[in-house]
């Protein structure tokens, strides 16, 4: 396959690249970069300048974009707030425009589990409605700014990621260092729930997505056996050697993270309903056994 990438520098895009690179199947691999071309597989675009030439599509088996800034990389304000969505929903949208006019079969774009919002214990999959919050809002947007590809018969398929726990993970680079120091403990009640995967697992459910014909429409990227904070907070513990005796007050967690304190006092108990009806075969089927590989030395 020729596979158009955008979003190939970012923690989810490097080892996707591995990947697809190591699969010995002939994969011949584009980069879309905002930089000058290092290497002669590198294409220059800006999304936030217009349209993409779609002959630069000309000949491409899937485009797989996974641009959007960090959600968790500061405290969000209305400027974040407008960042996080542009750097989503606006490359999103000049690519489906380029694979509609240039025809590519399939298209691959990042979601996350944050349509889901605050359920409590009610279980829900990829039929289930967006959330009214900021992060649900934002998913339906950049979900449906796929439009131009599906209605030109692309097969579009939107991964809907939870938490990615794999090594130089941005999460466990925070906690870590508190739990090693005999400060972990669960976040408020501890009983939201923290959709999760293994690096590992989203990187090979990811290579299923593009390579598996059947599989269409929203795909959540997430473990089999959904995990409360508390159970958690538990496993990291385990995995570290450390007690994790105390409780964070929700109002502790905003006022150093602000609103983004929201990922870790709401959750949703999401079952990974395409990759189960598919039998994806995951490596990792608890977040203890997640945490262990991503903790490795």
């Amino acid at each position: 396959m020729r596979i158009v990438i955008a979003g190939s520098s970012g923690y989810l895009g490097k080892p996707l690249m591995e990947a697809l690179e190591g699969l010995g199947e002939g994969h011949d691999l584009v980069r879309l970069v905002r930089h000058r071309p290092d290497e002669e597989n590198e294409i220059v675009w800006d999304p936030y300048k217009g349209a993409l030439d779609p002959q630069i599509l000309d000949g491409v088996d899937a485009v797989v974009n996974l641009c959007g800034v960090n959600v968790g990389g500061r405290r969000w304000n209305a400027a974040y707030k407008q960042r996080i969505e542009t750097s989503r929903v606006v490359p999103t949208e000049v690519l489906a425009e380029a694979v509609a006019a240039a025809k590519v079969p399939v298209m691959v774009n990042a979601s996350a589990a944050g349509w889901y919002g605050d359920r409590a214990d009610v279980e829900v999959d990829e039929s289930t409605p967006a959330a009214a919050d900021f992060l649900g809002r934002l998913c339906l947007k950049w979900e449906s700014a796929t439009a131009a590809a599906e209605e030109s018969g692309a097969r579009v398929v939107k991964l809907r990621t939870g938490h990615v726990l794999g090594p130089e993970s941005v999460l466990l680079d925070r906690f870590v260092p508190a739990w090693k120091c005999f400060l972990g403990g669960r976040f408020g009640s501890g009983r939201q729930y923290m959709p999760w995967i293994s690096l590992r697992d989203w990187v090979s459910a990811a290579v299923t997505a593009i390579e598996d014909g059947s599989v269409r429409g929203p795909v959540n990227m997430v473990g089999p056996t959904p995990a409360t904070n508390r159970e958690f907070t538990k496993a990291l513990g385990a995995v570290v050697h450390r007690p994790t005796p105390w409780v964070i007050p929700g109002w502790a967690v905003k006022i150093v993270a602000g609103e983004a304190a929201i990922e870790m006092l709401r959750g949703a108990r999401i079952k990974p309903g395409v990759l189960q009806a598919n039998d994806f075969q995951y490596q990792d089927e608890t977040v203890f056994e997640a945490l262990r590989y991503a903790l490795r030395d």
